[in-house]
């Protein structure tokens, strides 16, 4: 092989280029999102500004020197654009949710009809009537006007996400339709890319061609479909039992991606198809982690996706639109693409049943070209069907497009909130965002059948959202004893649950399933008697506070129980909750505990009592009662103190009554001064005739061994009734 080093020179022109590009685009990015627009409109002005259109009319020395018109200084250039285009399109495969597509039903079918139908014929005919000037050097007529339809029946999902997102309208009834759409669009659009891709590459309408393409993307896409999760997912596994660092994750992520869009690019069609179906992969995978959506998001949005937008910029020569007949059929473009997909959405809004302000919605958000447009309208320059003229045409209606879309959305939504029924969702999935410990995500349950799992599977089955699947992790010493787990499945309800079977010892295959993308590890535990310090809740207990790095939650069902049932396989019948009772404070860990009170007194109709307990500085049990409606806790324990109270727990559980009244459940304050805490706690508890307490607690290292701290531990300990722990990980 030869390798052919760049000059010295060339070297200093690329760092140039690429300083100068990024500093601009970034700037201008922050300036045009100042005033409610899409970042890549600064992002493509900034190309635009150092581009023949400006600088190289301005200055046509500096242009010259900084962009000279060599080879190799442009392929440097236009190879950094490039890689950044892939990555964009990465990310847009990992926000891209195909079940969404399906949860919307009939709707997502009609508009995503007539937003692709009615641009894709007006584009086709505008096509065919478009004068020579506009033809590329090495399209014919009937390539460049199939390129024209597919560019103008396009969305731009990363735009219109953070449009709509930026709106607050992207959990919206008619925001999740548009999102869905626009996904529909962005497939859609992005195989007949690749379609035209392959047509292109023979420079007329070759039915052999065409056919050849055709079955190796329709092969590409069904491996994909059929194995490709596989793999990604089995690829994803071994890194996270491996404990693969996020930089390992982040460049597995970059060669799927890659290694996919080479084999598009192999078969004839754009790499970027094959970037965008490696998006989709990881993303859907269950063994992805979070943290390298935001690594890449973060490298693409920083550095090489304004690079390429601002290389984009550079090919637009907006002196070309002086023109006469260029400059008209670049308006011709913007209405022909702008009305087509106007009233193709309103036109399937109408057939799904939308109403008109809906549609015209819809409409509008789909307008926007934006990041992908320009995607298209490079993938067409770059093979010849676009010439210098129509490339700009197409970069200036999606840079059009994409600025009308947020003042119209936010003049169409003015005064519109939705029926009650979206209201209600959307209250719903603003709270899930704000938990700490209630949202979707993946649970853990280690059982062996027992009823401690039981009641830790009821308490999960009440409290957490259906949304949050659940695997169960079955242990026991060898494959024969492997336990039924009927009974702990009829506990979680209606919710997606995997069994996962693990025989040998069950700390190190709870440490080892942990890893494998979970959010939350659930034990069942069943006290017997005082435990040594550090062994609380036996040995799986303490793996997953001390080694799953993860929130914990901590069951112990009630101590009523004869000791000989608690590792029974058999049903249980579970009583229902009648009154929680919560300890309320100020840290993190408490409010987890009051997400989870309040979700269960919800679905169970239960009452919460608020337990607020202040230590006085005495040595001794000392405890007054400071305010409460319960007299008959009045004469058990003491006399009315200050009525003032303690300000800082008045307020805390005024906020906890606010919410509790919002949702409809009844609540009771109780205000305690005790020298030791989690004696108070077991005292109202008991008094209260409480059916579950349930508190948040800090897991901290006690020399090697895990320590929720001595209020968690007593109440676990002494409480009768059932109790739940929330143990938040070491910070």
């Amino acid at each position: 092989m030869n390798f052919v080093s760049p000059s010295e020179h060339q070297i200093l022109i690329f760092l140039v280029q690429i300083a100068l590009l990024l500093i601009t685009a970034r700037l201008l990015g922050q300036m045009m999102r100042r005033i409610g627009q899409p970042t890549v409109v600064g992002e493509l002005a900034a190309g635009i500004l150092l581009g023949p259109s400006i600088l190289g009319r301005a200055s046509p020395g500096v242009f010259d020197w900084i962009f000279p018109a060599d080879t190799v200084q442009s392929g440097m250039l236009f190879t950094v654009g490039w890689l950044g285009v892939m990555l964009l399109l990465v990310v847009t495969g990992f926000e891209t949710d195909l079940t969404l597509i399906g949860r919307l039903g009939t709707a997502v079918i009609w508009v995503t009809t007539g937003s692709l139908l009615l641009p894709f014929a007006f584009g086709l005919g505008g096509g065919f009537l478009a004068p020579e000037i506009l033809l590329g050097p090495d399209a014919d007529r009937t390539v460049f006007a199939l390129f024209l339809a597919t560019a103008l029946t396009i969305s731009s999902l990363p735009v219109i996400a953070k449009i709509m997102s930026e709106l607050r309208l992207l959990r919206r009834n008619f925001g999740q339709l548009t999102l869905a759409s626009a996904m529909a669009n962005d497939v859609i659009g992005w195989v007949l890319l690749g379609l035209i891709a392959g047509l292109a590459s023979s420079g007329r309408l070759d039915l052999g061609s065409l056919g050849r393409t055709v079955l190796g993307l329709m092969i590409f896409l069904a491996v994909a479909a059929a194995i490709g999760q596989r793999i990604v997912d089995g690829i994803l596994l071994t890194m996270r039992r491996r404990a693969v660092g996020l930089g390992g994750w982040v460049t597995v992520a970059i060669v799927i991606a890659l290694g996919l869009g080479s084999i598009t690019q192999a078969l004839g069609v754009e790499a970027v198809l094959g970037a965008f179906i490696g998006g989709i992969l990881l993303g859907r995978s269950r063994y992805s982690r979070h943290e390298v959506e935001e690594a890449l998001e973060t490298m693409t949005s920083a550095v090489l996706a304004p690079v390429f937008f601002a290389t984009a910029g550079l090919r637009v020569d907006l002196n070309l639109l002086f023109d006469p007949e260029v400059a008209m059929w670049a308006v011709i473009v913007i209405v022909l693409a702008s009305t087509s997909k106007f009233f193709g959405s309103m036109l399937g809004a109408r057939f799904a049943g939308l109403a008109r302000r809906e549609g015209m919605a819809l409409g509008t958000a789909l307008n926007a070209r934006g990041a992908l447009e320009i995607v298209i309208a490079t993938v067409g320059l770059s093979l010849g069907v676009l010439n210098d003229a129509s490339y700009a045409i197409v970069v200036v209606m999606a840079i059009v497009t994409s600025v009308m879309a947020p003042p119209l959305l936010r003049i169409l939504v003015k005064g519109w909130e939705g029926n009650p029924e979206e209201q209600a969702r959307l209250r719903r999935e603003e709270q899930m965002a704000a938990n700490i410990l209630l949202k979707p995500g993946r649970m853990l349950l280690p059982t062996r059948g027992g009823i401690a799992s039981q009641y830790a599977a009821d308490i999960v089955g009440r409290a957490f959202p259906e949304e949050m699947a659940t695997t169960l992790l079955v242990v026991a010493e060898s494959e024969a004893e492997i336990p039924d787990t009927t009974a702990v499945r009829e506990a979680l309800r209606r919710r997606s649950i995997e069994r996962v079977d693990h025989a040998g010892d069950p700390t190190q295959s709870l440490v080892t399933e942990s890893m494998l993308g979970f959010d939350l590890v659930v034990s069942g535990i069943a006290s017997r008697g005082r435990p040594a310090p550090g062994t609380l809740g036996g040995p799986v207990a303490t793996a997953a506070l001390m080694r799953s790095a993860l929130p914990v939650l901590l069951v112990r069902p009630p101590t009523g129980l004869a000791e000989q049932m608690l590792d029974s396989t058999a049903a249980v019948r579970i009583r229902p909750l009648r009154r929680i009772l919560l300890p309320v404070s100020a840290s993190r860990h408490a409010r987890a505990a009051t997400e989870m009170a309040l979700s269960l007194a919800i679905q169970s109709g239960a009452e919460l009592l608020l337990v607020h307990v202040s230590g006085n500085g005495e040595s001794g049990p000392v405890r007054r009662i400071l305010r409460t409606t319960w007299r008959s806790y009045e004469r058990t324990v003491g006399s009315f103190a200050d009525p003032a109270g303690d300000p800082v727990g008045e307020r805390l559980i005024d906020g906890i009554e606010r919410e509790a009244a919002a949702e409809g459940v009844d609540t009771q304050r109780l205000m305690v001064t005790h020298g030791v805490r989690g004696e108070a706690i077991v005292a109202a508890a008991r008094d209260g005739v409480c059916d579950l307490v349930i508190l948040g607690a800090q897991v901290q290292d006690a020399a090697g061994e895990p320590y929720i701290g001595q209020t968690a531990e007593t109440v676990l300990i002494e409480a009768p009734m059932t109790v739940a722990v929330v143990a938040l990980p070491p910070a």
